[in-house]
């Protein structure tokens, strides 16, 4: 039988990819996530739900979402985001249809717990740029006094990202394209805008890759336009996607990702496929992106592994004989592993880079 995972958040049945949702609400950590409870593929899609006080050790809950609406009716309900406003928990995810396609819609919660989705849903019908067939994954944050809501999207097999507004949640106002140069994905998958120690930071996957599939974009932002200054591909991959970040009680801006891919092949055996990254505080210093596991999992850090070998400024990683992933920064100061019973998370220098990748017993 194959073992779980101790120390990384894993569906107890089914089909699990992108994190949704992540908030600190009510003292508690809660994590939503894509989720087929009765298949080990994609396909209708529930918004599965679990709480922590540790960020380590997860609570399951009962399905936030369930595609149960004329507007969810062929994909269920897509990757999104949550907002805490006036004591309210909201959720805005991707609804999907044959008529409709992907449109945008709105749930909301005053337990945290139990979800009545908007009478007025879906809220974001039309998509501005390209079409419905790649319209998705809303993610909202306030700034100032205003609501920000970025979308992924596509237009001539170019990636573009989409900014809305608005001041009260329901009503969205289209502002424009905030992103959308060649070269990263044909769909900018899960875009994520925050503030960032002074500046802001816009974070984004490439549909379709496998390796540096996400990248953050460090840069201004006035409301209108996101003027870029440094992009810093932080992980390597091969099993690592899709990552949403959120502010704790703490002030840390954390980020927990997909653990897997979709190339992936099921073992036999099981009846529940992937998981998420060990949450990860990320910062800037001096003029690099880091990202490193909270300090809540640094026990959990090793020095050395047998999947992993420093060669002066390589760093291997292993799956019995098969290399998975050759990595080499300009400089190798410092290697820390983090190993579960199937997975390893390498963090060079800090966290300047990381890897993530299953391995086999």
């Amino acid at each position: 039988m194959i073992e779980r995972l101790k120390y990384h958040f894993e569906p107890q049945k089914g089909w699990i990819n992108d994190p949704n949702g992540l908030v600190f609400f009510r003292g508690r950590y809660h994590i939503f996530f894509q989720h087929v409870p009765y298949a080990l593929v994609s396909g209708h899609m529930h918004w599965g739900h679990a709480v922590s006080d540790d960020l380590i050790n997860w609570e399951h809950l009962p399905i936030a979402l369930f595609p149960d609406r004329p507007y969810e009716s062929s994909g269920g309900c897509y990757s999104g985001s949550a907002v805490v406003k006036d004591d309210r928990l909201f959720l805005f995810y991707t609804s999907v249809a044959h008529d409709l396609e992907q449109t945008q819609s709105i749930a909301y919660s005053d337990d945290g717990i139990n979800f009545t989705k908007y009478s007025g849903n879906p809220v974001i019908v039309d998509a501005p740029v390209g079409n419905n067939e790649n319209f998705r994954d809303p993610k909202v944050t306030l700034i100032g006094d205003t609501y920000y809501m970025v979308c992924g999207s596509s237009a001539d097999y170019i990636g573009h990202v989409l900014l809305y507004k608005s001041t009260n949640l329901f009503d969205w106002e289209y502002v424009g394209v905030v992103f959308n140069q060649p070269g990263y994905g044909p769909v900018s998958e899960c875009p994520d805008l925050f503030e960032f120690e002074g500046k802001y930071v816009l974070l984004l996957s490439k549909q379709g890759a496998i390796e540096y599939s996400s990248l953050a974009i460090y840069g201004d932002f006035d409301g209108k336009t996101f003027t870029p200054i440094s992009i810093h591909c932080f992980e390597a991959g091969p099993d690592f996607y899709a990552p949403q970040t959120f502010e704790d009680d703490k002030g840390r801006r954390i980020m927990i990702g997909w653990l897997y891919n979709w190339e992936k092949k099921t073992p036999d055996g099981v009846d529940y496929v992937g998981a998420l990254t060990i949450p990860r505080e990320i910062k800037m210093n001096d003029g690099k992106l880091i990202n490193f596991p909270v300090e809540e999992a640094w026990h959990l850090l090793t020095d050395s592994d047998e999947h992993v070998r420093v060669r002066g400024n390589e760093v291997e990683m292993f799956d019995g004989e098969r290399v998975v992933m050759t990595l080499r920064p300009d400089e190798v100061r410092d290697v820390r592993i983090l190993r579960d019973t199937k997975t390893i998370e390498v963090f060079i220098n800090g966290g300047e880079l990381s890897a993530s990748f299953w391995y086999s017993k």
